[in-house]
């Protein structure tokens, strides 16, 4: 496993720093080590000099391969308005819940790209992936979340094939969020939301046609 490196995406913010740091770390090292990587022990002083001299907030990108090198690269970062709603569409590519290394963020990206090039960014947000049972995975940048009603949201398990998204784990250790099994008919009923660390929960609503 020479051929991809583990990615971690993170917000930071001049008034807070890095948002969920200790759970993107505990990710990157939890990763390195099923895949025989080696420890990143200094990937947090890594990430705090790379902001040392930031101003306004920033999307940054944290890289890992196999030999322990670590690099970061930043961007401007907008937040989503409060009350933003995303369009969700439902993917023909699918995953297979048997590949592990689906579990884990890696720059092994092509069947994400692949099920975000079937619709444009007019037609749709975000794109939503099933794995070969049709059961509800992830989407392209997202974990899901359904509200069925029970006053915790519902995410699907891991073992559908899907990565344990680092929003996902805080709202499950919070508990705001439980794992469950979700059906494409349950995502067409329910209230949906999707979110990842970088940009929080939002709103969406399923595209039917």
């Amino acid at each position: 496993m020479t051929d991809f490196s583990l990615i971690e995406t993170l917000r930071w913010q001049p008034d807070e720093g890095f948002i969920r740091l200790r759970l993107h770390l505990a990710r990157l090292s939890r990763s390195a080590r099923r895949i025989g990587f080696p420890e990143p022990l200094d990937a947090a002083a890594k990430l705090e000099e790379a902001l040392k001299d930031e101003k306004g907030q920033r999307r940054v990108r944290l890289t890992f391969d196999g030999q322990g090198c670590i690099d970061i690269t930043t961007a401007p970062f907008a937040p989503l308005p409060p009350d933003a709603v995303w369009t969700l569409r439902i993917s023909n590519t699918h995953l297979d819940s048997a590949d592990k290394l689906l579990r884990i963020k890696t720059t092994r990206r092509s069947i994400y790209e692949a099920a975000r090039a079937e619709f444009t960014q007019q037609q749709a947000d975000e794109v939503i992936l099933l794995n070969e049972r049709q059961e509800v995975c992830e989407g392209t940048i997202t974990s899901v979340f359904l509200d069925d009603g029970s006053g915790i949201l519902r995410t699907p398990p891991i073992s559908c094939g899907l990565l344990a998204g680092v929003l996902r784990t805080e709202l499950i250790c919070q508990r705001k969020a439980r794992v469950g099994r979700i059906t494409l008919e349950e995502l067409h009923k329910g209230r949906l939301y999707v979110g990842n660390s970088l940009r929080g929960l939002i709103r969406a609503t399923l595209q039917k046609d």
